[in-house]
């Protein structure tokens, strides 16, 4: 189902190191043409240990105020709201997610850590909990490269090639589209007509992006990591197979945790990716 038309941007504040996301959010928001909406979750049982609760709370609203300006900078004509809610951040953001166009988050620095990340981590939590498409960003700002974006013949691949190619004609960027085979698939498995086809179905809607399309045998994850090196942004679906809530999938997974690239995690079917799912299943139920 296709997000309200007035949906925003939804962009979780933790603290001053998730400022560095508020620019990439903006982005996002003036390139989908919807509104940026930035929330901080504050926490009372956390308030209470400070000095001051009143301090906690002004702290948050200069949080907040700062990420304004930031946006601001960024669009100035961009439709920025603000807002302070109490409860747990994750627990909060999930639940504002099911009306979001997209929800951004930090990633907590674990694409420079070496150490295993948790999968208690709000932004694994987030990618896999979310109602709507999230956005991981990095602390590194990316370089300006092709948007990237990972597909395996899914619908919900189809989903995140659509996302893609909106991000590639906002941002006036080339579209680099990767299927990789496994090492072991057969020999067909790289044909190269399966992959123009998907691309070919979403191409129509964007004349004015190029897209480049490659079918690379390797490990999905690993060979994606290293595209993701030179990608401005890259997206992935959540899982190739069905978009159940609560889980990632193996390469959206390796992604969140090791690509120095800001990831979209994409979930749901939209567009022609649902219609494609909703045809086969009128297909195979017969008249």
């Amino acid at each position: 189902m296709a997000a309200p038309t007035d949906a925003a941007v939804l962009v979780g504040l933790g603290t001053e190191r998730n400022l560095s996301l508020v620019r990439l959010a903006a982005q996002e928001a003036a390139t989908h043409g919807r509104p940026l909406c930035l929330l901080h979750a504050f926490d009372w049982a956390g308030a209470l240990e400070a000095p001051s609760v009143a301090g906690s709370r002004e702290h948050a609203e200069e949080l907040i105020a700062r990420a304004t300006e930031i946006a601001n900078e960024v669009e100035p004509s961009l439709p920025v709201s603000g807002e302070i809610v109490e409860g747990a951040l994750v627990a909060t953001l999930v639940r504002r997610s099911e009306s979001a166009f997209l929800l951004a988050v930090g990633d907590g620095g674990m694409a420079r850590s070496d150490e295993c990340v948790s999968v208690d981590a709000p932004a694994v939590q987030l990618a896999a909990r979310a109602g709507c498409p999230v956005l991981v960003a990095r602390r590194e700002p990316p370089p300006q490269g092709p948007v990237l974006v990972g597909v395996d013949g899914s619908d919900s691949s189809q989903a995140a090639l659509e996302w893609a190619f909106g991000c590639a004609a906002g941002r006036a960027a080339r579209l680099l589209v990767v299927r990789v085979v496994e090492p072991e698939a057969e020999a067909d498995a790289e044909d190269p007509e399966r992959l123009a086809g998907m691309v070919a179905r979403s191409a129509h809607r964007f004349p004015s992006v190029a897209a480049e399309c490659h079918t690379i045998r390797g490990d999905p994850g690993a060979v994606l990591v290293e595209q993701s090196r030179s990608a401005q942004v890259v997206l992935v679906a959540a899982r190739g197979d069905e978009p159940w809530r609560g889980m990632l999938g193996a390469v959206s997974q390796t992604l969140l945790y090791h690509s120095p690239a800001p990831l979209i995690v994409v979930r749901g079917l939209t567009g022609i990716a649902a219609e494609g799912r909703n045809a086969r299943r009128q297909r195979d139920q017969g008249p």
